[in-house]
């Protein structure tokens, strides 16, 4: 084996990713392979010629997972730039952007910045993160089929919607299956009405007589503007379905998760903090992924995208605002996580809950709600990542004696 240092900088792209092999700042290599068996193994065949090859290369969403497991089940280590980081540092070096200016860049600017490599996380963190993201696609779905419905109902059953205290949930949803249009509920017998509404599961006979009776008088109500065997009608019929559907599909999705996260202490850690439940910290494991590869929690923060932005010249100060640049998912995650410590503040109290108090006290409505969760999320973040670093459950009683000194 030839003992020098050697640097492979790798341009992913959808189909093929394209190589460079520089050698003590010399290029002695280039060539392209296709994202497939075929192209690692010549890929693996020239790292082999080498005794500590450093590779690097630009994260490219999807693209680029397929050379990160080819490298993990071949025990290379590697660096991983996320796109922003590679932009900064290779856009003063080329004057034309190519693949191959790319790749050789990648490798060039190895030997000048002091590049960490990319802590490798056990691959349960990339199965949550998965189940995550699909999560959130049946969470998408879920809302367009919801705003569907709603067009729908318009034309057959509109004062549907005031059934119940809000038009979502297991029982609206079985009520419209059976009931899409006013026309069958008013042909339906009451005792056969309550009978069929009793059958949907958690409804008590005394509730099921209850609504029975206020969706026979929203019907005599209602003027559909289509008949009762119409393409609107089957709709509404289809929409509802698939809305339990979905919410069965997202249930099974945490539940999932969850059999996952077992195996892992930082779900018992997350779960100890008033306010998030297995639904949160899950999906909160899943995108933050495993946090000890973190310095600090600033650096979490940047990741989640909530690191402040401050901004003056000469008197002119603008406000701090964050970043916005790291996970969207996570952020939203996040902040939902916020709402839910306030909630379950009464019962459940915490020193997160207690900034948030103070802020609105000494705001006095001057500033936005908005601007104290981001305060709020920064205070989760520090303790999600104390608790899971030192391997502790939350303890009101530590964390205000400690927010105290």
């Amino acid at each position: 084996m030839i003992d020098m240092r050697v640097v492979f900088g790798i341009d992913v792209s959808k189909a093929t990713s394209t190589v460079a092999i520089v050698v003590n700042r010399n290029q002695v290599a280039g060539w392209e392979i296709p994202n497939n068996r075929v192209g690692f193994r010549k890929l693996l065949a020239s790292l082999r010629n080498f005794k500590k090859p450093e590779i690097v290369f630009e994260a490219t969403g999807l693209y680029s997972r397929r050379l990160r497991a080819f490298l993990d089940d071949y025990g290379y280590r590697y660096t991983q730039l996320n796109p922003l980081a590679s932009k900064k540092q290779l856009d003063r070096l080329r004057p034309n952007k190519t693949d191959k200016n790319d790749a050789h860049n990648l490798a060039e600017t190895q030997f000048q910045i002091d590049r960490a490599l990319t802590y490798c996380q056990q691959p349960v963190y990339q199965e949550l993160l998965d189940w995550s993201r699909s999560y959130d696609q049946v969470t998408c779905d879920s809302v367009t089929a919801k705003n569907r419905l709603h067009k729908a109902l318009q034309c057959t059953f509109p004062e549907a919607e005031q059934i119940l205290d809000s038009p979502t949930g297991h029982l609206y949803w079985h009520l419209l299956q059976q009931y899409p249009h006013a026309e069958l509920v008013l042909k339906a017998h009451p005792t056969e009405l309550s009978q069929t509404i009793e059958a949907i599961p958690h409804v008590s006979h005394q509730r099921s007589l209850e609504i029975a009776n206020r969706l026979y008088r929203l019907a005599d109500q209602a003027y559909p503007c289509v008949g009762e065997q119409g393409a609107m009608v089957e709709q509404v019929r289809y929409l509802a379905t698939q809305l339990l559907e979905l919410d069965a599909r997202k249930q099974l999705i945490i539940k999932q998760m969850a059999q996952l996260a077992q195996q892992l202490p930082e779900l018992a850690i997350l779960e100890s903090i008033p306010g998030i439940g297995v639904n949160t910290a899950v999906r909160l494991i899943g995108e933050l992924g495993d946090v000890r590869r973190f310095r600090g929690s600033n650096q979490l923060n940047a990741f989640v995208g909530i690191d402040l932005r401050h901004f003056e010249s000469g008197e002119f100060i603008a406000d701090d605002h964050i970043s916005k640049r790291g996970d969207p998912y996570a952020r939203k995650i996040l902040y939902r996580s916020i709402l839910n410590i306030i909630i379950s503040a009464k019962t459940c109290p915490s020193h997160i809950n207690d900034y948030i108090s103070r802020k609105k006290k000494q705001s006095s409505g001057k500033t936005s709600f908005k601007k104290i969760a981001i305060g709020a999320m920064h205070h989760l973040n520090r303790t999600i990542y104390y608790l899971i670093t030192t391997n502790q459950k939350y303890s009101y009683h530590r964390a205000r004696s400690k927010a105290k000194s």
